[in-house]
């Protein structure tokens, strides 16, 4: 770390030497122990090393941007000119900016140091368990890997944050096998700071190869309808993104196409929606904890009981639209449960589809989406009636957000997300 900070120290200053009025440098070195499984066997083991520099410069408004691999004393002074140079070329816009209150911060987060023979363990006994438990999964991927990061940040207004963690991150891709029959491929992973559990009992793993199994053989939908679709946590992060993406992204408020640009503070979801960006959460392994433009990082309500709170805008953006900053840059969602089980939203489903992946396209800038239903069963009078496929599912995002139909009490986290399940109705729903 000593090393780190005598790197970013010495960048910072050949940026000021060279005429930043204020500038950002950026030093780290991270290290990745891999074990990967294909087909179901062992099949590499591999220690992988990465440095980064990253240099920012404003000179008279203009800002540049620059980075490399290289931290050697010659590569400081070239990435820096180069960075200054970058800066020059660019149009001038009084709207850069970065963090001026004094900061001098440590943070460890995680396990920085690597248990390595209990990382195999655990890989082996989850391998052996599905092979034990689940006969017809064929594991296509696993990568179980510890990844050991250290940085330090530093700019021009005595702002200096060093930052050590280590985490374990588990990554699957799968699918049902019998006879010539197969599913859609599934996928599920974590990101843990500790091996005390078992690695199929963490996330969505286990939910996600018990079906795998239950979809190897299925039937189209047949028909158009208007029905309820309960999305498993995972699908629905991938919806809440779109969501936020599409209405609180600050790109979509700087360009003016979000539908919600004139709605802080007021209702745009069903009022019993609550999604947090919550880099501190406990539930989140080693979150951020500054930004690069030097600020720390706080958790914010991006939608409380309905109500929009607050635009995902960087320091930058806001002073462009003369808006909020967002206390964070981070993506990790949490969202507040519900009163209800995901086994009484089933219950209560006439007609309707349980969906685990949405594969479709962009949203269209006012919200309204198309795309084919993955890993779906079938829901009819409230019970699951066997798994589908050629199953598309189309709506609008901000429609679809205004009727929930059920919030979960159980939440699944996997150590960057912390979210529910969520049934939603009036989605028109399309088979053969």
């Amino acid at each position: 770390m000593n090393e780190l900070q005598h790197i970013a120290n010495t960048g910072l200053q050949a940026l000021k030497n060279l005429g930043a009025d204020s500038a950002v440098c950026q030093a780290g070195r991270s290290q990745l122990r891999e074990f990967n499984v294909d087909a179901g066997k062992f099949s590499l083991l591999r220690t992988t090393f990465d440095s980064s520099l990253n240099m920012t410069a404003i000179k008279d408004h203009k800002r540049g941007v620059v980075s490399t691999n290289d931290l050697s004393d010659a590569a400081l002074q070239a990435t820096a000119q180069e960075c200054l140079a970058a800066a020059e070329a660019s149009q001038p816009d009084e709207a850069w900016t970065l963090a001026t209150e004094k900061q001098d911060k440590s943070f460890t987060l995680g396990a920085p140091e690597a248990d390595l023979d209990k990382l195999f363990m655990r890989s082996k006994e989850l391998l052996d368990t599905i092979h034990r438990e689940y006969p017809k999964v064929m594991m296509e991927q696993m990568i179980v890997s510890h990844r050991r990061s250290e940085r330090v940040y530093v700019n021009s207004n005595d702002i200096t944050y060093r930052m050590l963690y280590g985490q374990y991150e588990v990554s699957l891709m799968f699918s049902g096998h019998e006879g010539d029959k197969s599913s859609s491929f599934n996928g599920s992973g974590v990101v843990v700071d500790n091996l005390d559990q078992p690695l199929i009992e963490l996330g969505d793993i286990r939910q996600a190869l018990r079906d795998a199994e239950l979809q190897i053989h299925t039937t189209a939908t047949e028909g158009k309808f208007e029905g309820t679709v309960i999305m498993t946590p995972m699908c629905l992060g991938n919806f809440l993104f779109m969501l936020l993406d599409n209405y609180t992204d600050g790109g979509v408020i700087l360009e003016g196409t979000s539908q919600w640009k004139d709605k802080l503070g007021q209702q745009v979801t069903d009022p019993r929606l609550t999604v947090r960006i919550a880099p501190l959460h406990d539930a989140v392994v080693c979150g951020e904890r500054y930004t690069q433009e030097g600020f720390l990082s706080e958790d914010y309500d991006v939608i409380k009981d309905g109500v929009l709170k607050q635009f995902g805008l960087s320091a930058y953006i806001a002073n462009k639209v003369g808006g909020k900053r967002a206390p964070n840059t981070a993506a990790n969602m949490v969202v507040s449960p519900g009163d209800t089980t995901l086994e009484d939203m089933i219950a209560g489903t006439k007609k309707g589809l349980l969906v685990s992946r949405f594969s479709g396209g962009q949203p269209g800038t006012n919200g309204d989406f198309s795309g084919v239903a993955k890993n779906t069963f079938l829901i009819e009078d409230g019970k699951i009636a066997g798994a589908v496929n050629e199953t598309m599912i189309s709506g609008n995002l901000a429609d679809v957000f205004n009727n929930i139909a059920g919030i979960s009490k159980q939440r699944n986290s996997d150590g960057m997300f912390l979210l529910p399940w969520m049934a939603f109705n009036g989605i028109t729903i399309s088979g053969k």
